[in-house]
């Protein structure tokens, strides 16, 4: 009887420890399964191909960073995966093995991607795309800001000729067809975006992103519709 007491004893306890095991060697393999959740943003992109000072995509996107792994998604479907490649934080193999690397110049307001044959700037304030274009939001704008003159002419399909100024404030250059109805451009200085469609002209501080005026405006005749 007392052997058989030991016995069973000794086997309970190795039982436990092989339970305890189990237990211990489970929860590691959870927690190596379990993903860590990547860092995303909201951000909004520029897209220009190689050699192009004009945009072919302008507006929100979703910036994503996981051990290195750089996810850009933009609203239109597009998305661009960077694996980090070689003893460099800023260079890059794309999802089609092509080298890419990261470029300085936005500063704290975003970063520059550089592509085999395409260019993405990418700026974490993502004004004016992230505002819902309404009577509501025009006059939510500061009233000390004066609606500046404006004049837009259509040069071709893609461009348009802007002239505005309000006070010492002057801005004079090309607007440049991004994506849909919307025209982009800038002087170095300010950023002008003006949504036709939705009669709407944005002007941003190119190097902080601050915008400076938030108005209606449309050149179209709608007189002659």
């Amino acid at each position: 009887m007392i052997g058989f007491k030991s016995t069973g004893s000794k086997n309970r306890k190795m039982s436990f420890k092989k339970s305890l095991l189990f237990a211990v060697l489970t929860i590691s393999s959870f927690g190596v399964c379990f993903p860590v959740k990547a860092d995303t943003v909201q951000a909004r992109c520029d897209v220009y191909p190689k050699g192009e000072d004009r945009a072919t995509f302008s507006g929100p996107c979703t910036f994503s960073q996981r051990q290195g792994v750089i996810g850009i998604q933009l609203k239109n479907g597009t998305r661009y995966d960077l694996v980090p490649f070689g003893d460099s934080p800023n260079h890059y193999h794309d999802q089609n093995g092509q080298a890419a690397h990261r470029q300085s110049g936005l500063g704290k307001q975003g970063q520059i991607y550089r592509f085999f044959n395409q260019s993405i700037y990418v700026y974490w304030d993502t004004a004016p795309f992230n505002k819902p274009v309404s009577q509501a939001s025009v006059a939510s704008q500061p009233s000390t800001k004066a609606t500046p003159i404006t004049k837009m002419t259509t040069l071709n399909a893609n461009q348009l000729s802007a002239q505005i100024t309000e006070g010492e404030f002057n801005y004079s250059g090309v607007l440049n067809r991004s994506s849909g109805n919307t025209f982009i451009g800038t002087d170095g200085r300010v950023r002008v975006i003006y949504d036709r469609s939705a009669a709407k002209v944005v002007i941003i501080n190119e190097a902080t992103g601050t915008e400076f005026y938030n108005y209606t405006y449309t050149d179209v005749n709608e007189g002659r519709l």
